[in-house]
């Protein structure tokens, strides 16, 4: 398949797959200026606000992993668009049922509920490395979810610190509802509910499916968005030159062969799938380094909006011996707290949007990472002692300092570990299940990661040690430094087809394939699939000298 400019990124479905995936990262930010509020009017002791901290971020997370793989599955075998929207109505609905909880032991469960019925965190970079097989572009695309990350981000801790307990905060607006009065953090997530809504409806008309055993089916969702879409348009547009891309395939299926089409292999792919190896030593490698990745940078965030919380403690020479032996917090409202998440997430999409692409280019995916995974160590080491600046103002620089540091570290690395672990996959047919087991093994991270960071911060500041959950954090993060530089970056997953069955679709195909040339505008041709081009990865550009497999670019370092 070649175009006369090259492969490009097929704009329009990642544009569509950022807008149905920037709920998800809202809602769960949103949660980050006013979860221990949440959990001290829940009755509990202020000494133990982190502990239950932790555990109510950690259940959210176990959950998840329970079900990641057999939601990946899942996608492997009905669809990633079915199942995208599936959790996204999911999600919206726990949401709202979770700002109305009244107890601890009520939350808790519908969190679980809330990460059990949501697999999208792998199914979405599934569908991002579906979309852009050719490596030299992977980087800007794999690079477009963290930045909807980091967007949802910015607005999701804003909401969450401007909206929860609107009654006290703004008692001539909302004093006077009782809802609001009953229900202190309902607010928030009433608003979010509208971004959700937006999300799928997004998601249900313009979202192409990416499953190759799919791709042919009818999709009434898309036949309403079409009709939509021609009802803003006054005039038809004229053909344009674009990516000739599988998901185009979609629309121009009549004039493909037969078999780039498929309508009835559902059953004969997940048995292929099934046949593949799914776990190999590169891919449980960058899945340990995805595990331990998560492990620290979610605890970190989590624990981070407990020790700003934290009472502020003044230093003396009875309670405070430096390095290890000091305490307190910064002491902070959840509104300001909300600014502090609101400005770290700006950095993070400056970092994301304007560093990354540029670096990782010059230098490649893995050195990067391998640098990323020493500069998270430094900002978790640094953490506890900003609060021994004796001023305000001078805490705060130094925090922001920190956190820049670990925006830098950690926005780089997640795309980067995503593009290693996929292109250590060795098949396209099992890359689904390969992001489920990714999403378990992460969710246990989630979950490890805060439950125990908090418990260990409770017992910190109990006792004077501050700094003990954040040492933890540091040692968590260089053990994941070591598997980073003994990880190999790998060629990516073959589209290769090699089971019978198929084999057996290509020879009845060819004859009816072997003369199938469709002319594109300026001249862009889709070839005829020939025997030798069959064993070829999804893309193959002859005009340059790049081979562009899922995972390999001649020259690319």
């Amino acid at each position: 398949m070649t175009t006369k400019d090259g492969p490009k990124l097929p704009k329009q479905q990642l544009a569509i797959l950022a807008m149905a995936r920037i709920a998800e990262p809202m809602a769960y930010s949103s949660v980050f200026p006013y979860l221990p509020s949440m959990v001290s009017s829940f009755g509990v002791p202020t000494n133990k606000v982190g502990s239950w901290v932790g555990l109510t971020s950690g259940v959210f997370s176990i959950a998840q992993s329970t079900t990641a793989v057999a939601w990946g599955k899942a996608s492997d075998i009905y669809g990633r668009k079915p199942i995208i929207i599936f959790g996204l109505m999911s999600s919206m609905i726990c949401f709202i049922v979770w700002g109305m909880s009244t107890n601890l032991p009520m939350a808790i469960i519908v969190r679980a509920i809330m990460g059990g019925g949501n697999g999208n965190v792998g199914i979405i970079r599934t569908v991002v490395a579906e979309l852009v097989p050719e490596r030299e572009l992977q980087p800007r695309a794999f690079s477009i979810m963290p930045i909807v990350w980091s967007l949802g981000s910015i607005i999701g801790p804003s909401f969450g610190g401007l909206f929860a307990e609107p009654a006290e905060q703004y008692p001539h607006i909302f004093g006077h509802i009782e809802f609001f009065k009953r229900f202190p953090f309902a607010l928030p997530n009433l608003i979010l509910m509208v971004f959700f809504l937006f999300s799928a409806t997004i998601a249900a008309l313009f979202l192409h499916e990416t499953l190759p055993s799919k791709r042919g089916h009818r999709d009434w969702g898309l036949l309403v968005g079409e009709r939509i879409t021609r009802s803003f348009k006054a005039t038809r547009p004229a053909p344009s030159t674009r990516r000739a891309s599988f998901v185009d395939g979609e629309a121009t299926s009549p004039l493909l062969p037969n078999k780039t089409a498929p309508k009835k292999k559902t059953h004969e792919a997940s048995e292929h799938a099934k046949k593949e190896r799914v776990i190999t030593r590169a891919t449980a490698m960058n899945l340990l380094i995805y595990t331990l990745l998560a492990f620290h940078s979610v605890a970190y965030d989590q624990i981070l909006s407990v020790f700003l919380r934290h009472p502020v403690e003044k230093h003396t020479p009875e309670n405070t011996s430096f390095p290890f032996y000091f305490s307190g917090g910064f002491g902070m409202k959840h509104s300001e707290v909300g600014t502090i998440y609101t400005i770290y997430g700006i950095v993070c999409c400056a970092v994301q949007f304007l560093i990354y692409p540029s670096i990782v280019a010059r230098f490649g995916v893995l050195r990067c990472f391998r640098v990323c995974c020493l500069l998270m160590p430094l900002a978790y080491f640094l953490t506890p002692y900003c609060v021994l600046f004796p001023t305000h103002k001078g805490r705060m620089i130094a925090l922001m300092g920190v956190m820049f540091i670990k925006a830098a570290g950690i926005i780089v690395a997640f795309p980067s570990v995503t593009i290693l672990l996929t292109n250590s996959c060795t098949s396209l047919r099992v890359l689904g299940t390969l992001n489920g087991y990714a999403t378990t093994f992460s969710g246990l991270g989630r979950a490890l990661g805060p439950a125990s960071t908090g418990a260990l911060f409770t017992w910190g500041a109990d006792h004077g040690y501050v700094v003990t959950a954040w040492f933890f954090l540091m040692f968590i993060a260089i053990l994941g430094a070591i598997p980073a530089y003994l990880v190999e970056e790998g060629e990516g997953p073959s589209a290769s087809v090699s089971s019978s069955a198929e084999n057996s679709d290509t020879e009845n195909d060819q004859a009816s394939s072997s003369s199938s040339t469709i002319l594109l505008p300026e001249g862009s041709v889709i070839a005829s699939d020939s025997e030798e081009e069959e064993e070829l990865p999804l893309t193959k550009t002859k005009s340059r000298s790049v081979e562009q497999s899922y995972g390999t670019m001649t020259g690319l370092k």
